[in-house]
């Protein structure tokens, strides 16, 4: 059933390069506070703890992001289905698609929660995470996992809202979060000496006032869009569709995170100075990637929308504007960031080896950059017209298969940490080029043409 008017949020009218901008900079700014949570955790733990605990901190996070990511990917397949029933004004298959990705989440980040429990002692060891960190390593990880049903229902109440246009909420929640976060950090550590562990606490409450916040607006609102708490349940049919679009983005984020655990134990192998410095400059990369990721949200979004609404012109003109925005924005940031990367260094910590090491990995990732920047904006189209396998293809062979291959085949010959780092930009440069060529020769697009015919 459709519903007559004009809906606040449609991105199906209207200057592209306005609507783009406009739907990116709270996307931007509100993935910058995400950021800001592990940031400043870095800070916090490298200047009033000390480098193990930095490493500690560092060592943990790319096993949260192969568990959260996975379902992040999931999310992905909602986000798709939910814009294009808003953007073809589907009252009621809205409803049931929203609803159902609620109870999905709930019911995975239980399951979650327990995994993580369990598991971290086990996996961090298999990693490779040296003595010295692997009391606050475990410590860290646990407590961060008794809150992931709230990352998890934040991001899937945040990834609704977008899917409707409305990108500015998420941020201000988002903002909220963070400034409480760092007040939180600060009080736990400095104030009451929790150590590692009240770095934990604090990102625990901090992101369950975010998912709460948000869960309040949707619940509030007189919008289609609407969350009647009694209607959260799953519909078969709607899950399954949800699965199908979602599920080759899951893997492919799991994967992809499981190659990263596998650089992570590479890293390890070169002790815990090399960790801290190398988990400081990974905060730096998360700020840096963020107008790619911003963009990548915004053009699937901006894709599902006129999809449902059949603007097949309108899709392509402002997938060549997004790429155009994105590259110039990635390109930007990294000039400004090989100025400044020694002086942003020295805010997580005055140990000059860390810093190093912190440089080293900076002045290799920089100039892939924009690769990754064209990658996501490809992936992000493709996917905002349903087709969510081949980017999954595309990044599971270059950003875990080809990147393994580089690290295992020329870590052990030169056994210098920079080839572990070249392991990134090489396989962006593939990623980017294979996409392109997809993307360039339209089968995408023709293949939505002929399913909605």
């Amino acid at each position: 059933m459709k519903n007559e008017g004009k809906t606040k949020g449609l991105m199906t009218e209207g200057v592209i390069w306005k609507e783009l901008l406009l739907f990116s900079i709270p996307l931007l700014l509100g993935n910058l506070f995400q950021q800001l949570y592990n940031a400043v955790d870095s800070i916090v733990v490298g200047n009033y703890i000390g480098p193990q605990a930095l490493a500690a901190v560092g060592s943990s996070a790319p096993l949260i992001n192969l568990l959260v990511s996975f379902f992040m990917g999931l999310s992905v397949g909602a986000g798709v289905i939910i814009s294009r029933y808003f953007g073809a004004r589907m009252h009621d298959s809205l409803q049931d698609a929203i609803h159902t990705s609620l109870a999905f989440t709930l019911l995975a980040g239980i399951v979650m929660t327990i995994v993580g429990v369990i598991a971290s002692p086990l996996i961090l060891e298999l990693m490779g995470t040296p003595e010295d960190v692997m009391v606050n390593s475990v410590l860290y990880l646990r407590i961060y996992f008794l809150g992931v049903i709230s990352v998890m229902m934040y991001n899937m109440g945040s990834g609704i809202l977008r899917s409707v246009g409305d990108s500015k909420n998420p941020l201000y929640f988002l903002i909220v979060s963070s400034v409480l976060n760092i007040i939180l950090d600060l009080l736990f550590v400095v104030v009451f000496k929790m150590g590692i562990a009240g770095v934990a606490w604090a990102t625990l409450i901090a992101q369950t006032t975010s998912m709460l916040l948000t869960m309040l607006l949707l619940v509030k609102t007189k919008q289609e869009y609407k969350v009647t708490l009694r209607k959260i349940k799953i519909h078969k049919q709607t899950l399954m569709d949800i699965i199908r679009l979602g599920l080759p983005s899951g893997l492919q984020n799991a994967i992809v995170s499981f190659s990263n655990v596998i650089v992570q134990t590479n890293i390890n192998a070169f002790g815990s100075l090399a960790m801290a410095g190398c988990g400081s400059y990974t905060k730096i990369d998360g700020f840096v990637i963020l107008p790619a990721m911003s963009f990548a949200m915004a053009l699937t979004t901006f894709t599902g929308q006129n999809m449902g609404a059949q603007k097949y012109d309108r899709v392509k003109k402002g997938g060549k504007t997004g790429c155009i925005m994105s590259c110039i924005t990635t390109i930007s940031i990294s000039a400004i960031l090989l100025i400044f990367g020694p002086q942003v260094l020295e805010i997580f910590s005055s140990d000059p080896v860390v810093i190093d090491y912190g440089l080293y990995m900076m002045h290799v990732l920089v100039p892939g950059y924009v690769f990754l920047a064209l990658s996501h904006a490809f992936a992000g189209i493709v996917r905002g017209a349903g087709i969510t396998t081949i980017p999954m293809i595309v990044m599971v062979t270059c950003w875990c298969g080809i990147r393994m291959a580089w690290i295992l085949t020329s870590v052990p010959l030169f056994h210098d940490i920079g080839f572990v780092f070249a392991g990134w930009p090489v396989s962006w440069v593939i990623s980017s080029l294979w996409l392109f060529i997809y993307y360039r020769r339209g089968k995408w697009l023709k293949k939505y043409e002929t399913v909605e015919a």
